[in-house]
């Protein structure tokens, strides 16, 4: 911590009384520079200790000489008595506490040197405790970004080291926040991010100074701290910039060489060979959910489908790519539900199977997926698929175009008002060609279903005691 005026006037061996500016001396000592000079400015850079005997000062010139001192941005000036006056000028006195700069008087036995001396000292002392702060952060965020904490633990560790908060963003999505409340900031910071391409950017945020720095990853990301930062908080964090960025991108490839190890194993099991299949996942310390398995397959957007994969990777689910779907094995629940969260995707669902029948149970997934994606439902399961019999094996363009041209005859004698010969035909089918009871179903006589029947077959040019016509007859009024 930097030396203050009032830490200064507090060591009794320099002999220092404070004459003005009582409430200011929490103001820290950058440096001291002693001199004569009664306009100083050009060699000063402001936060400095000024020291003088007032040599050319009298009553008539400090008034001007406090008013440059404060332009000039000092932090304080020591008056030393004994030599040019006996005492400070009263002018000056008076003038320094009226615009609040700082005046100590320096007793003649009280060398300048001393004073040099107690600030070079208190001086080193921070750049020493800076250093070792900078190094045990450096240690600390090494260690973190190692061990199991990762980069979520790498940000934790720097939002206590700062003594603030910290998001990263991939683009402009907030990925991780710590502490979990920062997430707030994230909306705030949208604009300036998308400003944002490269290096470091300080913003304004609730009255806070807001560190952006882009990180050396493949993918776009950005560090955003919100802290008050000294000199050493901003090495803490460059120095988590480095390291996050090392973490992220060994995250990065870890994660693909364990989707290109489950896609491999996926097609083992598609390809039937299970046992190879278990053995690989077993020697390379995956986790294999319980068989016999749900099988699920979810087809979408490719950053719907990548979004699942993340969302499933610390569940107890085997989920892997294969081709434009993602295919997963384990809790439905869990599956479904991430699936859910993330929306646009659709899936099929088969099972459960045991593993010498995974490649089965990934077809009928497949397939049951198609229909979900048509239907636009998020999920459809393989025996719902299955129930719906042969016309769910046709797609269903092709399907209701078929339906179009058998059944056209039927509809445009059916729109003149002389008669409905296609709910007749449809209920006469649905009731096995029985006279009586599909009569009764429609509220008329026989004799009227049997003319209906008689004219559709006319106007169909077809047998209707043939079963292959009325297998076709009947997809096409269900498509």
């Amino acid at each position: 911590m930097a030396l203050t005026l009032a830490g200064l006037a507090a060591d009794r061996p320099l002999g220092l009384r404070v004459l003005t500016g009582d409430d200011v001396l929490d103001r820290p000592i950058g440096w001291v520079h002693p001199t004569e000079l009664t306009d100083p400015q050009a060699f000063l850079e402001g936060g400095e200790l000024l020291l003088t005997t007032g040599l050319a000062l009298d009553e008539e010139t400090s008034p001007a000489y406090v008013h440059r001192l404060v332009a000039a941005g000092v932090a304080g000036l020591g008056f030393g008595v004994g030599l040019s006056h006996a005492g400070v000028p009263r002018s000056l006195v008076a003038t320094a506490a009226s615009v609040g700069l700082p005046v100590l008087e320096v007793p003649r036995e009280t060398p300048f040197i001393a004073i040099t001396r107690a600030v070079s000292r208190a001086v080193a002392a921070d750049e020493y405790a800076a250093t070792v702060r900078i190094g045990r952060a450096q240690q600390e965020l090494t260690r973190t970004a190692v061990g199991k904490g990762g980069p979520p633990g790498v940000l934790r560790k720097l939002a206590k080291l700062v003594d603030g908060w910290v998001l990263l963003f991939e683009r402009t999505t907030v990925v991780e926040a710590a502490p979990a409340s920062a997430r707030a900031y994230g909306a705030s910071l949208r604009e300036e991010l998308e400003r944002l391409r490269t290096g470091t950017r300080v913003v304004v945020l609730d009255e806070q100074e807001v560190v952006l720095q882009t990180l050396d990853t493949s993918t776009r990301r950005v560090l955003a701290v919100g802290a008050s930062l000294d000199t050493a908080g901003h090495h803490i964090v460059t120095a988590a910039v480095s390291v996050l960025s090392l973490a992220l991108e060994q995250d990065r490839a870890q994660a693909a060489a364990r989707q290109a190890l489950r896609t491999g194993v996926l097609e083992l099991l598609a390809g039937g060979q299970a046992d190879l299949a278990l053995r690989v996942l077993t020697e390379s310390g995956a986790e294999t959910p319980p068989a016999p398995w749900p099988v699920l397959a979810f087809t979408g957007a490719p950053a719907a489908r990548r979004k699942l994969l993340g969302a499933l990777e610390n569940e107890p689910v085997f989920a892997a790519r294969r081709g434009s779907s993602v295919v997963a094995f384990g809790p439905a629940d869990t599956v479904t539900e991430a699936a859910r969260r993330i929306g646009g995707l659709h899936g099929g669902l088969a099972g459960p199977v045991s593993p010498a029948d995974f490649a089965a149970g990934l077809e009928q997934a497949e397939l049951a997926a198609g229909v979900a994606a048509a239907e636009g439902k998020l999920l459809v399961s393989a025996a719902e698929h299955t129930g719906r019999g042969l016309l769910s094996l046709i797609e269903p363009a092709v399907a209701q175009a078929f339906a179009r041209g058998v059944l056209a005859s039927l509809r445009e004698h059916d729109a003149t008002g002389r008669g409905d010969l296609v709910e007749s035909l449809r209920c006469w089918l649905e009731h096995h060609g029985h006279w009586d009871t599909a009569a009764a179903r429609l509220g008329v006589h026989r004799h009227t279903l049997r003319n209906r029947i008689k004219k559709a077959e006319d106007l169909l040019g077809r047998d209707l005691d043939s079963p292959g016509v009325r297998a076709e007859l009947w997809v096409a009024l269900q498509a």
